[in-house]
């Protein structure tokens, strides 16, 4: 059994290991402009799906990447809150329109916020902390309360968690892990294959995007649910997971850890608000995007336009961080983090963050209609 200073050098370890994925994470994304509302905004409005590849190859990356993780037994994909037994589906859908929706009036998702953010955007500044308290108050305030006592409490109870290999193993011959790699190395290739089929796609920036943003998140499965995995807590004699908030494994997701992160800031004299693996990401984002735009010369001050403009985001920050915690992750949290888990939920939650940003996109089309007439 680990002694408590083993856990706290632990813990030390997995924080810096996520600050560092983090860090490139962020410059890769600033540096390719990897950007879920904008690969939905570029099919839309220009039927370019360059961005929407990369994304599909992210997708398929992190799949592949957990089923093997998974299926050789170092991570449990059944240990995230992802694959409860519970499918909160009124909640995934309404969270995630209101998410998508959110993003295009704020001008990209949560992590394209931090992206902004060190790319020297002020906008995105006023959206980080009203995305922040908002999902606050949806976590813990009375938008919580509203929340479990109203749409929380529709959903289907399941007998078992909610990822595909766990539901079909029961009634099948094959082992839960062999099902978990079949399923992923299917969906996922499926995604791989979607993303690799044009051959103007196979440039170094969109595969670098792709591969770079599905390993970031395999890499914090790995470090969360590996390497921070106890399975006996010395002081509760119980399973932990080092320096996560949820208590259980976790990769990347930026909604909730806005929300943890304006915590730690504002109580940091309180000894039990601790570092975790969502604050340090957060961190670490905006580090690596605000060094790779003083590298790339694309560093530069951006702040609201008119009324209309600020409005925007601040409803889009308020949509965003309601309809994160709501669908239990934001466009890289169960786009990417939740989906490669192979949870039902995941899949719900997908089209609704599209659909909510096409409403998104069309009500902006709208206005400005409106204006020009």
């Amino acid at each position: 059994m680990p002694s408590s200073a083993d856990l706290v050098h632990l813990s030390q370890h997995i924080l810096w290991l996520t600050f560092i994925v983090t860090i490139l994470l962020g410059a890769l994304m600033q540096w390719s402009s990897f950007c879920t509302m904008g690969a939905v905004s570029d099919v839309l409005v220009m039927s370019d799906y360059t961005r929407l590849r990369q994304w599909s190859l992210a997708i398929g990356v992190a799949i592949i990447g957990v089923a093997i993780l998974a299926s050789q037994g170092h991570i449990d994909t059944s240990k995230s809150i992802y694959t409860s037994n519970r499918l909160l589906y009124l909640s995934t859908i309404i969270g995630s329109v209101c998410f998508g929706f959110g993003m295009v009036l704020a001008s990209g998702c949560g992590s394209k916020t931090l992206i902004r953010i060190g790319g020297g955007n002020l906008k995105s500044v006023v959206v980080f902390f009203v995305l922040g308290l908002v999902s606050y108050m949806t976590l813990k305030g009375f938008l919580a309360v509203l929340r479990v006592s109203t749409i929380d409490t529709l959903f289907i109870p399941l007998g078992t968690s909610q990822d595909l290999p766990s539901i079909l193993a029961p009634h099948t011959s094959v082992a839960k892990a062999n099902l978990q790699l079949i399923f992923g190395l299917l969906i996922g290739g499926a995604c791989v294959l979607f993303a690799l089929a044009k051959k103007s796609f196979w440039q170094i920036e969109n595969l670098l995007a792709g591969f770079g943003v599905g390993l970031a998140i395999v890499a914090i499965w790995w470090v969360s649910g590996y390497l921070g995995y106890i399975a006996e807590d010395p002081k509760t004699l119980e399973e932990v997971f080092l320096a996560t908030n949820s208590g259980r494994m976790e990769s990347l997701s930026f909604v909730a850890p806005y929300a943890y992160t304006l915590d730690w800031l504002i109580l940091f004299s309180d000894t039990s608000k601790v570092l975790t693996v969502g604050i340090v990401a957060v961190g670490g984002i905006i580090v690596g995007s605000f060094l790779s735009a003083i590298l790339t010369k694309t560093f530069r001050w951006e702040t609201f336009h008119g009324v209309e403009d600020t409005g925007n985001h601040l409803l889009g920050g308020a949509l965003m961080g309601f309809g994160g915690v709501t669908a239990l992750g934001c466009t890289i949290g169960q786009g990417l983090s939740g989906i490669s888990t192979l949870a039902l939920g995941s899949f719900l939650a997908l089209p609704g963050f599209i659909g909510g940003a096409c409403l998104g996109l069309w009500y902006l089309q709208w206005r400005l209609e409106r204006q020009l007439n």
